[in-house]
């Protein structure tokens, strides 16, 4: 894979890319006059410190079918534990990372080789695609698959925190109300559009409109309809290195079934925590979340336990290696080099490789 050559090293966000992307990640499609205007700097000086972070990987901003959909029965989330055979991880990883309802593959530590995030139509699709595509593709000695119950907190809501309650709640009030409008079935259309948002969330009107056909005001219309159903999540993302928070962890947990709410309520509420869903099988919980190092990732768990004691975490690992994230692919530091765009339906029609 190619792509931006990477922010040489050492290098550290300053404190006006830290709060640039703290502002995306509150309001990713604002215009920069509006971004510029919170930020105290003109509009001019944020597109070009935007550009700058966008083309070395440091930063980026995508987005994806939300949670909801699959609430409305549109859609099912899975994770995929994958194991490889001796010298074809980087193989199979790779592979995995080209097909459009693959949202995340990461290479892991512990039991397992990889943990890969699978979007799909329905249970048939997501079944013949375990089936039929992960079953005919070389490489492969096991798999394990977790369905999502629910999933109560993800990256979208994930904040880098540089900006004050001020500059936070003026970005807020101009952000359109979601859930204003009750979820409706997805059109070709609204899948060419998050096709497209998918690679670059701040994709213009015009450039939407001229990769999907529609004119610029049905567009504009049709986002606006989905982004109010709430059925869409936009979310500005930076590179592991850049942040304060290197170390990805992932906790496989089991709560008692009547407290899986409330205990999940407890996991959402920790800053480090990225990721926070219900899940079926042997474990019942799926946690991410970001630490500071290897030695801080110990130090977490025992504050997860103290802040939800009736969580009992039943394995975990280290991601050695986060290969795509959201869509988009990232090179060994984390630095974004590429992007798949997303297409949920796929599941149901390819498989990785067929013998």
């Amino acid at each position: 894979m190619s792509g931006p050559a990477p922010l040489p090293a050492p290098y550290a966000l300053d404190d006006v890319d830290q709060a640039l992307v703290h502002a995306l990640q509150i309001a990713p499609r604002a215009d920069w006059t509006r971004i510029g205007s919170v930020l105290g700097l003109d509009a001019v000086t944020v597109a070009r410190r935007w550009n700058r972070l966008t083309e070395a990987g440091a930063a980026w901003i995508s987005c994806h079918p939300a949670p909801v959909l699959a609430a409305a029965g549109q859609g099912l989330l899975a994770f995929v534990e994958v194991d490889c055979a001796n010298g074809s991880l980087l193989d199979v990883a790779r592979a995995l990372a080209a097909l459009p309802h693959v949202t995340a593959v990461e290479h892991v530590s512990g039991d397992g080789d990889l943990l890969v995030t699978v979007l799909a139509p329905d249970l048939v699709a997501l079944t013949h695609w375990v089936t039929r595509g992960l079953g005919s593709m070389p490489g492969i000695s096991a798999t394990r698959t977790h369905l999502a119950s629910t999933v109560y907190t993800e990256g979208s809501r994930w904040r880098l925190r540089a900006l004050d309650r001020g500059q936070i709640a003026r970005l807020a009030d101009g952000e359109p109300a979601r859930g204003e409008v009750p979820v409706f079935p997805l059109t070709d259309l609204d899948h060419d559009l998050i096709a497209v948002l998918s690679v670059d969330g701040r994709a213009t009107y015009r450039a939407l409109a001229e990769s999907s056909g529609a004119s610029p005001d049905t567009v504009r219309r049709r986002l606006g309809r989905l982004f109010a159903a709430g059925m869409l999540q936009t979310r500005c993302e930076v590179a592991r290195p850049l942040s304060e928070w290197p170390v990805a962890v992932v906790y496989w947990g089991r709560v008692a079934a009547g407290a899986l709410e409330s205990v999940s309520r407890l996991v959402t509420g920790v800053r480090e925590v990225r990721l926070c869903a219900g899940v079926t099988g042997r474990h019942n919980l799926l946690v991410v979340a970001w630490v500071k190092s290897l030695a801080d990732a110990q130090r977490f768990e025992v504050r997860l336990n103290e802040r939800a004691p009736g969580l009992e975490i039943t394995d975990r690992a280290v991601v050695l290696w986060l290969m795509k994230v959201s869509g988009h692919l990232l090179d060994e530091r984390g630095y974004r080099i590429g992007a798949v765009p997303f297409d949920v339906r796929a599941a149901a029609r390819t498989a990785p490789t067929e013998r």
